[in-house]
Formats: structure tokens, sequence, C-alpha cells
């Protein structure tokens, strides 16, 4: 069954849709003693416990499909005589009004479903008029047949809190009386399934409230069909198998998991961009398994050994890819990936500012170097009375005269030539 037909299912189950024929019931203590039985029309009961069974069915078929409903299929075996399709059969066909057939099968759940406490058994009869859709999925006014079929569903029984209440026949503040309430299912099951809006009696709808451990006995013993794992199971299975093999305390194994996540993630996105069949699950087998770990960079002796185990853990139902996408673990790869691009990021700017300190660095020591030469330059001048500073050419052209008594350096002019002297711009 797909959404769209769980849902047409359940918005019948409303006060003023609901077409439930027949309601039975076996109420169970934690010793697999049958406590009290019943049945009425459903349309007798009375206003409150009406909607609160309605709460029951509404319940039986909710949550996700792949985890919390799970659509499974019987054997040949049990579609023989004594087989348990074929007790579900005569239950249908009976519509809940054979006692005995009644008392047989809550036998059979006793038998088949592992729970500590008190239960209760509730199964609904319906027989629902399928409408003719158009394409548009627009009802037509004529019916293409009548889905018959039941929901059991198996609700813990448990005693309500303790606490402090109103004694009006004391009239005082005292301990609360605490009942036995009827929570929501545990466990349930709709048969026959509705697969494309018609009767499929090969196969049954399963639910199960708790994806980590469901009553995987009963899909076995009480149903009589194979086994199959919820999504969360899947994922649970497919992890540890990981972890085990790239060893839990290896400092390296969160990295490697959250490759793999990211890359099992971009393989189904590519997958789903190929297919348009929503049916038609991206399974992970063999090859996809070897291909997803070789592409995370997980040595090739580790990857061998996931692929056995996986192989061994789930046989021929391999899990389905989505099924084990753990959307905190991509959450947290975004995370990584966004840090590790910042610290490239402040390594290139790390590595430009050395270069940079490095360039200034080596500029300072050049000023340096130059004031050095400026300072020596200024010390050597002190000890004499004149210093000259000409070009290369006008050094060989310098003479000395005695002019007025006086020794002098004459330095020879030409017209276009100019000096400096003290840094003071001179005309000769």
């Amino acid at each position: 069954m797909n959404k769209k037909e769980v849902l047409e299912l359940k918005r019948r189950f409303k006060k003023e849709d609901a077409s439930f024929t027949r309601l039975c019931g076996c109420y169970v203590d934690g010793n697999r003693n049958k406590i009290c039985k019943f049945g009425s029309k459903f349309l007798n009961l009375e206003e409150e416990e009406f909607y609160k069974y309605l709460e029951i069915a509404n319940k039986a078929l909710s949550g996700t499909l792949g985890n919390n409903l799970l659509n499974l299929s019987f054997p040949i075996e049990e579609e023989e005589v004594g087989g348990r399709q074929q007790i579900l059969m005569a239950l249908r066909d009976t519509k809940l009004e054979d006692e005995a057939l009644l008392d047989t099968y809550y036998d059979l759940i006793i038998d088949t479903y592992d729970h500590a406490g008190n239960y209760l058994i509730v199964l609904f009869h319906d027989a629902y008029d399928v409408m003719t859709r158009t394409k548009d999925n627009d009802d037509l006014d004529e019916s293409e047949e009548v889905f018959d079929y039941l929901i059991c569903a198996i609700c813990p029984v448990n005693l309500s809190k303790p606490g402090l209440g109103y004694r009006e026949d004391e009239q005082r503040i005292g301990s609360r009386i605490r009942d036995w309430v009827v929570g929501a299912p545990d466990t349930a099951f709709l048969f026959p399934a509705f697969n494309d809006r018609s009767t499929d009696i090969h196969s049954t709808l399963f639910y199960t409230k708790n994806t980590k451990e469901p009553h995987s006995e009963f899909m076995a013993n009480g149903l009589g069909c194979g086994v199959e794992r919820t999504a969360t199971e899947q994922k649970m299975a497919f992890h540890s198998i990981v972890r085990n093999v790239l060893g839990a305390d290896d400092e390296n194994t969160e990295d490697f998991m959250m490759d793999i996540q990211q890359n099992l993630s971009d393989m189904i996105i590519e997958y789903e961009e190929t297919h348009d069949d929503e049916d038609d699950a991206f399974l992970l087998d063999k090859d996809t398994v070897v291909k997803l770990l070789t592409e995370s960079d997980i040595p090739e002796e580790k990857v061998n050994r996931i692929e056995k185990s996986i192989d061994e853990v789930f046989g021929d139902k391999p899990p389905i890819a989505e099924h084990v996408i753990d959307a905190k673990a991509l959450e947290q790869n975004a995370i990584r990936l966004e840090k590790i691009g910042l610290e490239d990021q402040v390594g290139v700017l790390t590595k430009t500012l050395d270069e940079k300190n490095t360039q200034l660095e080596e500029r300072t020591q050049q000023l340096i170097e130059k004031q050095e030469e400026i300072d020596n330059y200024i010390a050597e001048t002190k000890t004499y009375d004149v210093v000259l500073r000409v070009k290369p050419e006008k050094a060989s052209q310098i003479t000395s005269q005695t002019i007025n008594g006086q020794k002098c350096l004459v330095i020879p002019m030409s017209e276009n030539e100019h000096a400096t002297i003290n840094g003071v711009n001179t005309t000769v």
C-alpha cells in the first residue's frame, strides 16, 4: 500500500463517514488469561466509546510507511487450510460474528504476542464501497468493488498514575482510585491490504508503534509472514555494522561515517533523477555498498568485511538506501565541511599574512642597513672640513691651486652644469 491508499481509508474514520459494521475484543491479563470478551454493532456504541474506538482505528493506520507501517506478504502455505491467512479470511467472511472462530483467533494472538503486561485485542470489520476514479482522481457515481476488511489492534492496558483527588463520598482529598486504562495500539494490522485501491488477500499492512523494537515474533508467528525490518531497524543495523568494522573508538570513524552519509545522500538524489517510479526503491545491494564505501575512502580490506557482514545480516532483503540516511549526521557533516572551508580560508590568509610579514621584515632590514650607511657616512664626514660628492666623471677634473696665498680645490664647471652645497642649489 502507498500513502494515498492509507489516507483514503483513514478519511472515513470519522463520526459522519465511519461504516464499521462490528466491533469485537478480548481483554488479556499479564498471565495470558482472557479476562473478558465483548462484541457489538459499531453504531450501537455509546458516543464516547464510539470516538475512542475510532481513535484506535486511526492509530492502527498511522505513521510512516516503511517504518511504522510495513507491507507484508503471506507465504503460500499460510493460504492453505489451517494457515493464518485462512483464519483471517474466515474472520472477514463471517464479519466477526462467529464466536468460536473469534475465540480461536484470540488464543492465536495470546500464544504468539510477547507482552509482559495486560492488553486489549480489538477487531473491527468494515465494508468500503470503493468508487471508480477518473485520471484526475475525481469520484464517479459508480462502484468498482466493495473492500471488505478487518483491522486488528493490540493495545496495552496500564494502571493510571497514582495521585490525589476529591473523594466525594467522604468529602475530602484523598488517594485517587487507580483505573486500568486502554492505551494507543502498540501493534496492529489491516487485512486484506488495499493495494491499487483493490482487495489484495495475499498481503497485509502491519503497524508498530515502536520502530526500534517491533513485535517481530507476531509478524512471523501471529501472521505467518516473513519478518520485515522497519526503517529504524535497517538504519541501526547498517550503522552498527560499519562502526564495528571501522572501530567504534577510532578517531577517524566519525569522519568516515559522515562521508558515507553524504555520498549516500548524493547517490539517492542521482537515483531519483533517473527513476520516476516511487515504488522502485533504491536498495543497498552488494555493488552499491562497495561503490559507496570505496567513494568514501574506506580501506579495501574493511570494505570487504562490511559488505560480507551486511550480506549476512540482511540476506536477500538489502536495506533501502533512504532508510539508512541519518539526518543529524548530514547536518553535522555540513557543519564539518563549513569548518574545513573556514580553516582553509584561515590558512590562506595566514600564508598571505606571513608573506607580507616577511616582505615587511626584509624592507625593514633594508632601511636599517641604509640608515647605518648614512650614519657611518655622517660619522666619517665629521672628521673632514670639506666633504665633496661628485659624479665619477668629475673626480678626475678636480685640481688644487694656490689662490691669493690659499690652497684651493678647483672644480671646472660648464655652463649647463649645476651644483648643490649642503643640499642647497647653487648657481656658479
